[in-house]
């Protein structure tokens, strides 16, 4: 097996910390900042994964200078390097079985400007990059660092911190293990994949399930005071179609699994 150089930006993310954790025991992998890296020669790595984002880009109104991806890729566009792409599952409408052609929806300036920078990427870097559309990602940050997005668990124990738990109905999303995503993105470098990609579990996942399990080992279920979303929030439930992606990288997940990662979460959270 080939022994890439792989370059990960975002040394303090909550994706790039734990991807670099699986990556390092594979590849050649190195973890930095996006300050450490935009001036110097990007072309001696083999993959560049982008973890690290600039705020203006998630509020405002796309500019070129608020886009590190874009950054990255005028750096290495007509060399060999290889870049992987971290894009949002929210530049869809939400339904179910959202395939990658699926209608988009963009309604607020983050999913607007990842898909912009989508765009930009296939135009000047097409033949060697790789856009993941990701969905809600489950797992434990491996440096308590300023969260620049607040993933699932990040918004569940801020309202168990109020004391507070959501009852959802039948409301369901898409999620997927950490671990099981940095596998992923290894099978995608080691399968050599090209193109666009939905990465999700690619299955339905009500809410109040992953509750139960993320919440197995927490002492304080039964002081939780439980209230109702409103009806009108029924139409944010989604879950994305894996299959194109699957295919290639030959990858089976199942729902079991993702129950026995928030197993483990809960244990290390809680006990």
């Amino acid at each position: 097996m080939k022994k890439f150089k792989i370059l990960i930006i975002g040394k303090n993310s909550f994706i790039g910390s734990n991807v670099h954790y699986f990556l390092k025991t594979k590849y050649s992998s190195k973890i930095q900042s996006f300050k450490e890296n935009i001036k110097k020669k990007l072309h001696i790595y083999d993959y560049i994964i982008n973890c690290s984002i600039n705020p203006k880009y998630i509020k405002h109104k796309y500019d070129e200078k608020n886009d590190f991806d874009l950054k990255i890729i005028k750096k290495i566009k007509g060399t060999k390097t290889k870049f992987i792409f971290l894009s949002t599952r929210k530049i869809y409408f939400a339904s179910p079985n959202i395939k990658e052609n699926s209608k988009k929806s963009l309604l607020n300036n983050y999913e607007k400007n990842k898909y912009i920078t989508e765009n930009k990427i296939n135009k000047l870097h097409k033949n060697n990059s790789v856009i993941l559309r990701i969905s809600n990602l489950i797992g434990l940050r491996k440096k308590n660092t300023t969260k620049r997005h607040l993933t699932y668990v990040d918004y569940l124990i801020k309202m168990l911190n109020k004391g507070k738990l959501c009852k959802n109905n039948r409301r369901y999303k898409d999620f997927l293990d950490i671990g099981t995503f940095s596998k992923i993105i290894y099978l995608v470098i080691k399968n050599n994949v090209f193109g666009t990609y939905n990465v999700s579990i690619g299955k339905k996942i009500y809410l109040d399930e992953i509750n139960q399990w993320i919440l197995h080992y927490y002492k304080h279920k039964k002081k939780l005071k439980i209230y109702n979303l409103d009806n009108e929030n029924d139409n944010e439930s989604f879950f994305l179609n894996n299959s194109k992606l699957f295919k290639k990288i030959n990858l089976k997940i199942t729902k079991q699994k993702l129950k026995s990662e928030c197993l483990k979460l809960s244990k290390k959270l809680f006990e």
